[in-house]
């Protein structure tokens, strides 16, 4: 996934927020995280001000399930 398309997707999950929009924001920080690094992971956090939203913080890992 390129962190354009990263970007766009969080931007959904963000606006619409909630519990499942959460879920969905954290299997794309998953995928960002093995493909692009922890930098470009937190970039997004931060970016998409996901620790107020969501709770992530910068320097969590994430893992997708499986």
């Amino acid at each position: 996934m390129t962190l354009e398309k990263a970007r766009e997707l969080i931007s959904v999950q963000a606006n619409m927020g909630g519990g499942y929009n959460r879920n969905g924001a954290r299997l794309i920080l998953a995928e960002v995280q093995r493909e692009h690094g922890q930098q470009a992971v937190d970039r997004l956090i931060r970016e998409f001000d996901l620790e107020t939203l969501f709770g992530f913080t910068a320097g969590t890992s994430f893992s997708a399930p499986g």
